[in-house]
Formats: structure tokens, sequence, C-alpha cells
């Protein structure tokens, strides 16, 4: 589970780039190709249709739900499920979550000219979107998944291995039932420790081991990568680069049980990326997950924003 802890300044990721570069001997295995770690699968593997996985093979993107993002009174379905008619009215909400915008043609979040992944805490957009992500995995409440089906609520997953219960087939079960909702999956290291208090070879084993796992488990290679507690250096760079990733996301705003907490400011921007975390009652002082993320989608409402898909920005 994450903990509470103040945020270092740290350094720009160019700031970090430029040093890596006057150390090619240090930087060297950060070149490795991303097809060592997860090699294209063939054949029936390939289009996900062999080995039961979805979407194996798609290099990073999981299949999107259904255009229109959020649904509303229409019964639409996301991924093979039908909302209801006025379903969000079940979670709270007075009016359905607008539809985003059509995704850029180019993303832009990409990975810096030195092969380092980008580090982002908002994406560079003017569209009136933020984006949601949950964080480590260890509340599987069932009602999250006939919420994101109600709402078509898009969001990203970033899963430690130690917080979802240790690999097993059952404990990413209920995170399988989310993506395939649309909703996609990336890691969050191993066993979730503060990335800096490490060497290279121990962060490098936390980022790629936990992003194999997710390929294995997910059928899809995640390119996206979040830090525990947001914490890294220039070796968590190179080391996340040796693993395929592209981009860490951060964020600007955390979703916590008392309301919406902003790292600088008291509103949202365009392309604000939101933290929320899987965590139960017993975390969040008696609410729900669905609680809180219901208040946090009647927030970006009500600041005249609606969610998309971070993937499809970066």
């Amino acid at each position: 589970m994450r903990r509470s802890r103040a945020v270092r300044r740290r350094p720009s990721a160019a700031a970090i780039a430029a040093a890596c570069l006057l150390a090619l001997t240090a930087c060297a295995d950060a070149a490795r190709p991303t097809e060592e770690w997860f090699p294209e699968t063939t054949g029936e593997s390939a289009a996900g249709a062999g080995d039961g996985k979805p979407g194996a093979g798609q290099g990073g993107r999981t299949p999107r739900a259904l255009p229109g993002g959020a649904g509303g009174d229409d019964g639409a379905t996301q991924g093979g499920r039908a909302a209801a008619p006025g379903a969000y009215h079940r979670w709270g909400l007075d009016r359905p979550l607008a539809p985003p915008p059509e995704p850029p043609a180019a993303r832009p979040v990409r990975p810096e000219p030195s092969g380092l992944p980008a580090v982002v805490d908002r994406v560079p957009t003017r569209d009136k979107v933020v984006f949601v992500t949950i964080d480590d995995g260890v509340n599987k409440d069932p009602a999250l998944i006939d919420m994101a089906a109600d709402l078509r609520l898009p969001f990203s997953m970033f899963l430690a291995d130690s917080a979802v219960g240790g690999g097993t087939g059952e404990d990413y079960g209920y995170f399988a039932e989310l993506q395939r909702l649309g909703n996609s999956v990336h890691g969050h290291t191993l066993t979730h420790p503060d990335l800096t208090s490490l060497p290279y070879a121990a962060q490098r084993r936390q980022i790629c081991r936990q992003q194999e796992r997710v390929a294995d488990r997910f059928g899809v290679r995640p390119t996206l990568f979040r830090p525990p507690y947001g914490e890294y250096d220039a070796a968590t760079l190179r080391a996340a680069a040796s693993c395929g990733v592209r981009a860490v996301p951060l964020w600007r705003a955390e979703m916590k049980a008392g309301g919406l907490e902003y790292r600088e400011g008291d509103r949202l921007r365009p392309g604000d990326i939101v933290l929320a975390h899987f965590r139960g009652p017993g975390q969040q002082g008696g609410r729900t997950m669905t609680d809180v993320l219901a208040e946090l989608v009647r927030e970006i409402q009500r600041q005249g924003y609606t969610v998309a898909r971070l993937e499809d920005y970066m």
C-alpha cells in the first residue's frame, strides 16, 4: 500500500537524461531492446486467440471501450456488458459522464530523445479532460466492476504484485474483469519499495519482473510504469527504459477519503493525471471504493471536465 510521505523535489527528466548521456558506460544496458523483455508472439497467440489472453501482442494497447466513453441513457454496452438507462443515478450522479473528445492523431507524450521514458504529471492538451489512475491492487470491490460498466469510466491500473496478492491467477482475475471493460493495466513494481533506496540492478528487477508479470497475466505488454510513492532517480529511468517503458505518469491531484487533494493550486487543469487507490473501508474511514470514486467523478463534472483514456495520449 502507498504510504503518506512528503514528495521530494525531483530533477527534471531532461536533466536526468543529460546526466545519463554523460555516463554512457553506466547507461549501456538501458539500450537493451524491448523485444528482449517482451518477445513478439506469432500465430494464434499473437492474435490473443490461442492462449485465452485478451489482446495478446498488441504492444501496450488495451482494446478501447466503445466510443462515447461514458455512456448514458441509451443502454449502450461496454466490453459486452449492457448499462441500464439512467444507471448513473445508481452511483449518486445527476448526469452521465460526458464522452471524451476523439483522441489525438499523434500521442503528445513520447519517450525522451535519449530513449529514457518521459516523466509527466499533466498531459499537454487543450481538451477538457483529466485522466484517472488507480494504484496498488489491495482492495477488490466487486461493485467497482458494475460501476465502471454503468458509467463507462476509463481508468488506468498500476498494480504491485505484493498488493494484488502474490501473483496467483485468482488474485489477478478481478483486474482482468476491469480490463475487459477497456481499462489498461501497467506495472507498479513487485513489492512496492521506494526505488531510490535500491541500486540499479534491484530497481531493474522490481520494474521488469512486474512488467513481465502484467504481460503474462493480461496479454498486453505495458509501456507505462509508475514508481511507488512517485519516487524515482536516474537509475529508475534507465531501468524502466530497459524494460520497454515509454512513459512514467505521476499525478497532479490525489483522491482520498476526504476529497481531492492538489499538489498545487485548488482545481483541475486540462490534462491533469489524478491518482486513486484500490482501497476499502478500512483504509478510507469507512467509505467504499465506489463511494470515493463516485465523489471523484462528481467533482470532475462540477469543474467542467470529463475523463479520457491515458493510453490515448501517451
